[in-house]
């Protein structure tokens, strides 16, 4: 699985409609709204490497509202939830 994290600007009086569009492609698993320079955060998580070209480029950057974006793609994903089932399967090092 390819995670990306793409930070989005978007027209300030269609933040809420450009989410909610944005969170309805296929590849987007959540959509945050957000204080700083960012007014979206996107969480992409694709297959293959290609298929972020589809998912961002392709569809999210031409969501009406979305003024730009700045990707940045996961090397290595970590949450509590991985490293949960990690310890069940034994991989503690006992």
């Amino acid at each position: 699985m390819i995670s990306a994290i793409v930070l989005i600007n978007a027209e300030v009086d269609r933040i809420p409609e450009v989410a909610q569009a944005i969170a309805e492609l296929d590849g987007v698993s959540e959509v945050y709204s957000v204080a700083g320079d960012a007014d979206l955060i996107a969480m992409i998580r694709v297959k293959e490497h290609e298929q972020l070209n589809d998912v961002i480029a392709d569809r999210l950057n031409k969501v009406q509202g979305v003024i730009g974006t700045n990707t940045h793609i996961a090397f290595r994903t970590y949450s509590k939830h991985d490293l949960e089932a990690a310890f069940s399967l034994g991989l503690d090092g006992d």
